[in-house]
C-alpha cells in the first residue's frame, strides 16, 4: 500500500531521518522529518495554472505547532489551537525567506507550504527541522524549485562554536545563529549575539554553511529515489517588451532616479510608466499591444536594470550618495515628557517614534510554548501605519512583517539590557514608524536604544543598526550599499541588516533575492556595515551618550528584597489575605517570586518603605539593640503598646517611658503618637520589650552611654538592658529575675 522512501544520516550527534510515501500522499510533496525525537511534517501543493493578473509569486508558508506534540492540551475556553503564535509567525517567515528566491523566475502559480510539528522532544527546536523538511518536500514535489537548501543553528558556548545546540544550552550561549543556504552559498541569516566581532560572526556563518552540507546531500539522495517529474514550466520572455520600454522612456526613468526626494522620484517613474503603457499596453485602440500584467513585469525589469547599471558603472546611487555613505541623522530624546522614556530617530526619509514604558512583574507577558509556559519581561512592538509611506490603507492587527521587524529589533537590544536582579522592571518598547523610506527596523533599533536611555534603563552600551544592500550582476560585478533606500531594497539583490554596539554585533539578519552570496561579499558587507554602525552611534550620542542617572518622575519605583522561602506562605497569608492587606493599606504593588525574591513597586518611595517594613516584620525578626520609629497603638496603666516593626507590637513599660518617674502613661503618651524605641529583646514569657527613655526622641540617638556616664558621676549603678533598663543590683539572677518575680 505504501511506497516508502527513507534517508537517515547522523547530524551533529543525532540521527536525522527524512521519509516520504507514507503520510499525506495526495500533496505534491510530503516529507516526515525526524531529528532526535522531534518530528515535523512538511507538505507542498502548487497550482498547475498561474493566477491571472498577478505580478508577484503567490507563495504561502504556514508553520504550525500542535500542542499534542509536547503532550499538552491548549489553554482557553475552546481547547484547540487558534490564531498563530508569535513563534509560529516568525518560523513561517524563517522558512519562506530562503526558499522564495529559489523558485524559477516568472513562476506565478499559487504554492503553499505547510509545516506541522507532530512531536517535540523538548531538546531539538523544530524550526531548523521544519526548514529542512520544507526543502525536502519542495525538492521531491516537481515544482520549479532550484533547491534544495539546508539549514543549521550555531551556538557559541565557552568560546567554541556548536552545531545545533540543545534548547537548554542556548541560555549560556553567546550566539544564537540560524543560517539557510544551498551547496554553494548562504541564502538567509537570523541571529542574536553578545557583541561578537565581525570576524567571529563570519566564522560562525561559514561554520553553519559547512554544517548543513550533509543535510543537502541527504535531500538530493532522497530526491533521486522519490522525486516526481518536474513541472513543465517555461518562463515568459519579456525581453522584447523591456527593449521597447527602454527605447521609449529609458532616459526618463534614469532622470527620475536622479531626484533625491522619494516623491519626486516616484512621480517621475510613474509618468514614464504611464507614457510607455499608452504606447505598448493592449487596448481597444491598440489590439496588438501586450497584456497589462506582462507590461508591469517588463517595466519593473527595465526600472531595475537602469538603476543597477548606474550603480555598477558609475557608483551613482538613487539619492546621489557614495556607496558607503549614511543619510543625514537627527536624534531627539524626551519628545513625550510624560512618558517614561521617548525618542524620535530620523535618518533621511525614515523616522521612528519610540516610547519606553516601565512596569512591574504584573506586566510580564505569559508565553505558552511547547517547551512550557514562561514569563517575558522585555517586549518590543513595531507598528507600520500606512501614512508612513504616504498611503491610505487598512489598519488592523500586526502582520508578519510587523512581528518580524519587531523581533529583529528585540534581538538587537536584548543582549545589552541589565539583569533582572539589577533592574527588576518589565520593559515595553513601542516603535511607531512615522516615515519610511528604507530600513525602518534599524531605525527602530536606534530609537529603542535612545528611548531606553531616556527612561533611565542602565543599558550596558547603546545599540545602533544599519541596513546594507547589494547589486550583483551575472558577470560577477557587485556593489555593496550602506543605508539602503526603499527603491534600492526593492530593486536590489540583498537586504543585510547589522545591529550592534561599539564593541560588536548583537543581531544580524540577511535576505537575498539571488541564488546566494559568497564569503567575499559577506565579509565586505560586514566590514562596511561596521563603519556605518559606528557612525550612527556617534550621531546618536549627540542626543544622549549614556542612560539617565535616575528614572523619570512618572516611572514606578521598584525595590527588591529577599526573604526565606519558608516565609513566603506567611507573607501571602491564608487565601492571600495578608498580601492583599499590605497592598491595600500601603498602596504599593507587591510581586512575590518562588525563590523568595519580592519586588515592591509604587510611584512614591514612602509607599515602598511601608510595604517593605511590613513584609520584613513578617518574614524576619527585629534586631536587639536597634532603634525603630513606631506609633502608639494603645495606652494602658502599666505602659503603652507600640507598633514598631511592620505588624509587630511591643510593650514600653511605664518604667521605660522616661528617665523621670511617670505615674500615669496617658499623661505623656496618646494613641497614634510617633515615638522612637529601642528593642531590648524578649522577656521570659516571649513578650517584646521596648524602651523610650534610652532614646533621644528628637534625634533618634541611643543615649544609654550618656545616661550611664551621668549615673557614674553620681555614684549610681549603670542601667542594664537585661533588666529592662533598671540599674542592675547584686544578687539579680538572669538579668533581674528575682526582682521581676517580686514585682509580679
Amino acid at each position: 500500500m505504501f511506497d516508502i522512501k527513507r534517508k537517515t544520516i547522523e547530524w551533529a550527534g543525532r540521527p536525522l531521518t527524512l521519509e516520504t510515501g507514507r503520510i499525506a500522499r495526495q500533496a505534491d510533496g510530503a516529507v516526515l522529518a525526524t531529528y532526535g525525537e522531534t518530528v515535523v511534517l512538511a507538505t507542498v501543493v502548487y497550482g498547475r495554472q498561474p493566477k491571472p493578473g498577478l505580478d508577484f509569486f503567490p507563495l504561502t508558508v504556514n508553520y504550525q505547532e500542535k500542542t499534542f506534540a509536547a503532550g499538552k492540551i491548549p489553554g482557553g475556553y475552546f481547547k484547540r489551537e487558534g490564531r498563530p503564535t508569535e513563534k509560529e509567525t516568525l518560523v513561517s517567515r524563517l522558512i519562506d525567506r530562503p526558499i522564495r528566491p529559489l523558485f524559477v523566475k516568472g513562476f506565478k502559480n499559487e504554492t503553499q507550504v505547510i509545516v506541522t510539528v507532530l512531536q517535540h522532544d523538548l531538546e531539538n527546536d523544530p524550526d531548523i527541522l521544519g526548514m529542512v523538511a520544507a526543502s525536502a518536500a519542495l525538492t521531491i514535489s516537481g515544482v520549479p524549485f532550484m533547491g534544495p537548501i539546508g539549514a543549521a543553528r550555531v551556538g557559541m558556548i565557552d568560546g567554541e562554536l556548536v552545531l545545533n545546540p540543545a534548547i537548554d544550552t542556548l541560555g549560556e550561549s553567546a550566539l544564537d545563529l540560524v543560517v539557510a543556504g544551498t551547496q554553494d552559498a548562504i541564502m538567509m541569516v537570523e541571529s542574536e549575539a553578545k557583541e561578537l566581532s565581525e570576524e567571529k560572526m563570519l566564522e560562525a556563518l561559514m561554520f553553519a554553511h559547512a554544517g548543513m552540507q550533509p543535510v543537502i546531500d541527504a535531500i538530493i539522495d532522497l530526491a533521486e529515489h522519490a522525486a516526481k517529474e518536474p513541472f513543465d514550466f517555461q518562463a515568459e520572455d519579456h525581453s522584447d517588451v523591456v527593449a521597447s520600454i527602454k527605447s521609449l522612456v529609458g532616459e526618463e526613468i534614469k532622470a527620475a532616479y536622479a531626484h533625491p526626494g522619494k516623491y519626486e522620484r516616484r512621480s517621475g517613474v510613474d509618468a514614464a510608466k504611464k507614457k510607455a503603457a499608452e504606447a505598448l499596453v493592449k487596448t481597444d485602440e491598440n489590439p496588438d499591444g501586450v497584456d497589462s500584467s506582462k507590461f508591469s513585469a517588463a517595466f519593473k525589469e527595465c526600472e531595475a536594470d537602469v538603476l543597477r547599471r548606474d550603480i555598477i558603472e558609475n557608483s551613482h546611487r538613487v539619492d546621489g550618495r557614495a556607496l558607503d555613505k549614511v543619510r543625514a541623522i537627527v536624534s531627539e530624546v524626551g519628545v513625550l515628557p510624560r512618558t517614561h522614556g521617548s525618542s524620535l530617530f530620523t535618518r533621511g526619509e525614515t523616522q521612528a517614534l519610540v516610547v519606553a514604558t516601565l512596569g512591574t512583574g504584573e506586566d510580564e507577558q505569559y508565553i505558552d510554548s511547547l517547551t512550557g509556559t514562561y514569563k517575558e519581561s522585555f517586549l518590543l512592538h513595531y507598528n507600520f501605519p500606512p501614512y508612513s509611506v504616504g498611503e491610505a490603507g487598512r489598519m488592523g492587527s500586526p502582520g508578519r512583517r510587523e512581528i518580524g521587524h519587531g523581533k529583529l529589533a528585540w534581538r538587537a537590544i536584548r543582549p545589552m539590557l541589565p539583569s533582572r536582579e539589577d533592574f527588576p522592571y518589565t520593559i515595553r518598547l513601542v516603535s511607531e514608524i512615522t516615515e519610511s523610506n528604507g530600513s525602518s527596523s534599524m531605525a527602530t533599533v536606534c530609537g529603542s536604544s535612545l528611548a531606553l536611555m531616556d527612561a533611565g534603563v542602565p543599558l550596558v552600551r547603546p545599540v545602533s543598526g544599519i541596513a546594507m544592500g547589494l547589486i550583483l550582476e551575472p558577470s560577477g560585478e557587485f556593489a555593496i550599499l550602506s543605508d539602503i533606500l526603499g527603491d534600492e531594497d526593492h530593486l536590489g539583490d540583498m537586504d543585510f541588516k547589522v545591529a550592534g554596539t561599539s564593541e560588536g554585533i548583537t543581531s544580524l539578519q540577511m535576505d537575498i533575492k539571488v541564488a546566494g552570496i559568497t564569503k567575499e561579499i559577506m565579509q565586505q558587507a560586514l566590514t562596511q556595515a561596521s563603519a556605518g554602525r559606528l557612525h550612527i552611534l556617534e550621531e546618536m550620542s549627540k542626543a544622549m551618550e549614556a542612560p539617565r542617572a535616575e528614572l523619570g518622575e512618572f516611572a514606578p519605583k521598584i525595590e527588591s528584597i529577599k526573604i526565606a522561602v519558608d516565609k513566603i506562605r506567611e507573607v501571602i497569608g491564608s487565601g492571600g489575605k495578608v498580601i492583599r492587606e499590605i497592598v491595600e493599606k500601603t498602596g504599593a504593588k507587591v510581586d512575590i517570586g518562588d525563590d523568595g525574591t519580592i519586588k515592591i513597586a509604587a510611584n512614591e518611595q514612602e509607599k515602598i518603605e511601608a510595604a517593605k517594613a511590613w513584609i520584613q516584620s513578617i518574614a524576619s525578626e527585629p534586631e536587639v539593640g536597634t532603634i525603630y520609629t513606631g506609633k502608639v497603638v494603645k495606652v494602658v496603666d502599666f505602659g503603652a503598646f507600640v507598633n514598631f516593626f511592620g505588624a509587630k507590637d511591643g510593650l514600653v513599660h511605664v518604667s521605660q517611658i522616661a528617665l523621670e518617674r511617670v505615674a500615669n502613661p496617658a499623661d505623656v503618651l496618646s494613641e497614634g503618637q510617633e515615638v522612637k524605641v529601642k528593642f531590648l529583646g524578649f522577656d521570659d514569657r516571649g513578650k517584646t520589650k521596648l524602651s523610650m527613655k534610652v532614646v533621644d526622641q528628637e534625634t533618634g540617638e541611643d543615649i544609654t552611654d550618656k545616661i550611664n556616664a551621668e549615673r557614674a558621676e553620681r555614684g549610681e549603678a549603670p542601667l542594664s538592658e537585661d533588666t529592662g533598663g533598671r540599674p542592675k543590683r547584686d544578687g539579680d539572677r538572669n538579668g533581674g529575675d528575682r526582682g521581676r518575680r517580686r514585682r509580679d
